[in-house]
């Protein structure tokens, strides 16, 4: 099973780094999925994960408080509005198109608003 679950963190992890990037994708369950994975595969491979600068603080507050810090949900919920307000005023989408990157644009925005905040520490 450890190549099933190494293939399977790979494949979250390169999901955690695109929704970092991405904003209609979300970032924390695939990088908890991520680690899930290592921990049954590669428990090395997981520590390190844990200590990378970009995603071990993420996932540290998610395993201590099961939750994220208010500046991650500020930061999240500015780059949905950034691009696609981008994408609205300087992109042509058709309007079912425009509908659709709102609609997913919502939904995104009330995930992370409904991820608990870790206060203080």
């Amino acid at each position: 099973m450890r190549p099933v679950y190494l293939t399977l963190a790979g494949v979250f992890f390169v999901l955690a780094v695109l929704g970092a990037l991405l904003p209609v994708l979300p970032t924390t369950p695939f990088l908890l999925l991520t680690s899930a994975c290592l921990v049954r595969s590669s428990p090395r491979l997981n520590e390190k994960l844990r200590r990378s600068p970009l995603f071990g603080p993420l996932l540290v507050d998610w395993e201590r408080h099961r939750g994220v810090r208010l500046h991650v949900k500020v930061t999240a919920i500015a780059l949905i509005a950034l691009v696609v307000g981008y994408s609205l005023l300087f992109r042509e989408l058709s309007v079912p198109l425009e509908v659709l990157l709102c609609a997913l644009a919502a939904i995104g925005a009330y995930v992370v608003l409904r991820l608990p905040t870790v206060r203080g520490e």
